[in-house]
């Protein structure tokens, strides 16, 4: 008796996941290329945060949740979750080390204090980065430390070090002001300065922005499932034969096409056992803010999985109805959906690009970073993708047919997630950057 009941048990799965495969079959390329269309238009003026394009970017999203009926997230408005984040910008500087004045070419703030004023150690580091340092670790080990530093940074570092200050130099942007540790780069030869003076005076702007969330309520209300996908690009760019709307149609609209059709489909299923949440984030492409603030809204223990969608208009190295996951080995997500791919056709790899770091570059990371098995689906092969962040990447550039096989895919390998026969192991937070 106990056999008979396995084998109808093994039937009955096998039968339902063969019909989930039938019905992704739904997923309509229409449909989707009018998505990716729409939101990588020129009249999108290529989405930049804080400009009206993201606004209305943010707006025809919602306006695409409305339309496949789900539900707007918990404290959201119209699908709208608003939050404030704070640009800060110098309007005074003068940095002496000794008796030497330094440039405010050679200073570098990082701050969240409309004021600071150091005129010996106190509470204050002398710290370095020095000649055979590697600035980006450095610098990020920095930013998280427990005591003010005033950073005395090598020659060495120059071009590095005018990067940062050239990108600080649009404005720090910080969610909280007044608070946390404070450093002061200062790019020179000088390694043990008996003295120094610091005086910096912020101008502090308020800034709105703006992620956009949807549900569908699971048989397990407070377990979920988390589709996601960064709307933001980085506006204007650097002109090639007049143009200069960097459209970001790869990046991202086709990973936030496809979240938008994976709402919509599932709609039109069975209830999930989990629920899910779709949301768009903000901001990814100035500091993950959106998601960021969204990781704040949920208790990341409740967070089952989460599958962001980045960059999936273009075939994978792997060939057609292929794409890959980042970190596939810090949680077993990946593996899950390999076995529920396997026999439909579309398959899921690794990520063949681990020396581009991409686990740490887009929305995953900040969920990661809390044990939550969030990675990124990507098929972008971005060691020679010469479109990225320019303004060569429009919709022609891309492979629709692709695309929506990718989001069939996606529903195929994320199955057994959604519906509660499958659990993936926890990131382990001891791990992650």
């Amino acid at each position: 008796m106990k056999k008979n009941l396995f084998v109808l048990s093994a039937f009955v799965l096998a039968y339902g996941f063969g019909a989930h495969a039938q019905q992704v079959e739904s997923i309509n390329q229409q449909h989707v290329t009018s998505l990716v269309k729409t939101l990588s238009a020129d009249d999108m003026q290529g989405r930049a945060s804080f400009t009206p394009y993201a606004d209305k970017a943010a707006d025809f999203i919602a306006s695409e949740f409305a339309k496949a009926n789900v539900t707007p997230f918990k404290g959201t408005q119209n699908y709208e979750q608003q939050f404030t984040v704070y640009r800060l910008s110098p309007a005074e500087l003068e940095v002496k080390l000794g008796k030497e004045k330094i440039s405010s070419e050679n200073v570098l703030v990082s701050t969240t204090y409309k004021e600071l004023e150091w005129e010996k150690p106190g509470h204050v580091t002398i710290k370095t980065i020095a000649k055979d340092d590697n600035f980006r670790k450095v610098f990020s080990e920095l930013s998280q430390a427990k005591e003010n530093g005033l950073v005395l940074v090598h020659p060495k570092h120059a071009e590095m070090f005018a990067n940062y200050k050239r990108y600080m130099s649009r404005g720090q942007l910080v969610r909280q002001t007044e608070t946390g540790i404070s450093n002061v780069f200062i790019l020179t030869d000088q390694t043990t300065p008996k003295k120094f003076e610091v005086e910096v005076e912020n101008k502090i702007e308020e800034l709105q922005l703006t992620n956009v969330v949807a549900t569908i309520e699971g048989k397990r209300k407070d377990e979920f499932v988390v589709f996601s996908a960064h709307y933001d690009h980085i506006g204007s760019h650097k002109p090639i034969d007049g143009d200069t709307i960097a459209n970001g149609a790869d990046d991202n609209a086709s990973g936030t096409s496809a979240m938008l059709t994976l709402a919509a489909y599932y709609k039109n299923q069975p209830q999930p056992e989990r629920t899910l949440v779709f949301v768009a984030f903000a901001a990814e492409e100035i500091g993950g803010y959106g998601s960021r603030y969204f990781s704040e809204q949920l208790n990341p223990d409740q967070i089952v999985a989460m599958f962001n969608i980045e960059m999936v208009g273009k075939p994978s190295k792997f060939g057609p109805n292929s794409a890959y996951l980042t970190g596939f080995d810090k949680s077993d997500l990946g593996k899950l959906m390999q076995k529920r791919m396997e026999g439909t056709g579309y398959n899921i790899h690794p990520d063949p690009y681990p020396k581009q770091n991409l686990f740490y570059r887009s929305d995953n990371a900040t969920l990661a970073r809390l044990g939550v098995p969030a990675h990124t689906i990507s098929s972008v092969q971005i060691d020679k993708d010469e479109t990225y962040h320019t303004v060569d990447d429009e919709f022609e550039m891309l492979d629709m047919a692709h695309l929506t096989s990718m989001i069939k895919g996606i529903a195929l390998g994320a199955h057994g997630v959604v519906y509660g026969q499958e659990t993936p192991t926890r990131v382990d937070k001891t791990q992650v950057q």
